[in-house]
């Protein structure tokens, strides 16, 4: 099952068997006075900044977000796409709840996106399915339709089957699907987290796509954040999590990574833990 995404000149492979794949969740403007009042004034600078920093921490795939209420929209992510393109080589995710927005991102993109997202709404299924076909493109699925999201892992696996179902209606590859068991937040629902891992096991027997998460919004309230995000994120891998939408300048979450993927047979020698380790103590000195 390899959803395969391309840059110009850069593949990744998002696959169980391959090395896990982190998606850089910082140009995002939710949460980010900052970043908002730049995008409000037409200032992509944060966007490039964001950019570079990411791919420099680790990020194989940019999240492209520029969702400001009140600004042109549609231009705002056509001049973000030039800008990052020009200082990096990453594939990108397109995200915004507007199809006119991914629809002249991904005409304008040269390569082969991820698009954030389609749900099990059906205005959703009706305009975001259609555009993922037309350019084959990758999409992420939302387990959450038009009566909310539900609490029960069955009714959330039953939505991202119904996606899938209707997916592969259209002609889209099973492998191009990445289902989202939605990270809820633990400080409104303390079993929240537990209830997204049934659910991911659940896609995992039955549909067997790759999974991603917005492994923060786990934390969210609580103090010492990282900490929660991290062991979140080492629960998640062990339920199937094949790429994740994170903030790869986190130590600690790229710790969580790193470990996971020591445990489980893929770093040759142990050199990138070694790495990692040695970059730990070069920073405190």
């Amino acid at each position: 099952m390899e959803t395969i995404l391309k840059s110009k000149t850069k593949t990744v492979t998002i696959s169980p068997e391959n090395p896990f794949v982190i998606i850089g969740e910082r140009i995002n403007p939710t949460g980010r006075k900052k970043l908002t009042a730049e995008l409000e004034e037409n200032n992509l600078a944060g966007v490039a900044r964001d950019a570079e920093s990411q791919v420099q921490a680790g990020a194989h795939v940019l999240d492209v977000n520029v969702g400001v209420s009140g600004i042109d929209e549609v231009k705002t992510m056509i001049e973000a796409i030039k800008i990052i393109t020009q200082i990096t080589d990453v594939p990108l995710c397109f995200d915004s709840s507007k199809s006119e927005v991914l629809d002249a991102a991904l005409k304008l993109y040269e390569g082969r996106a991820l698009v954030n997202s389609v749900s099990g709404e059906e205005e959703k299924l009706k305009k975001i399915l259609p555009l993922v076909k037309e350019y084959d493109a990758a999409v992420i699925a939302l387990p959450l339709d038009d009566t909310g999201i539900p609490k029960e892992p069955e009714k959330r696996f039953a939505i991202a089957a119904r996606i899938v179902e209707q997916a592969e209606k259209i002609g889209i590859k099973r492998e191009d699907i990445i289902i989202d068991c939605l990270t809820m937040t633990l400080s409104a629902d303390h079993e929240a987290a537990k209830l997204t891992l049934e659910t991911m096991k659940l896609v995992q027997k039955e549909l067997g796509c790759n999974m991603s998460l917005g492994v923060s919004n786990v934390s969210y309230g609580l103090p010492d954040r990282d900490v929660i995000n991290a062991i979140f994120l080492v629960a998640a891998i062990e339920n199937g999590l094949t790429c994740a939408i994170i903030d790869p300048t986190k130590e600690e979450t790229k710790r969580a990574i790193v470990v996971s993927e020591l445990i489980k047979g893929r770093d040759n020698d142990c050199l990138k833990y070694i790495q990692l380790f040695r970059n730990k103590v070069r920073r405190s000195i």
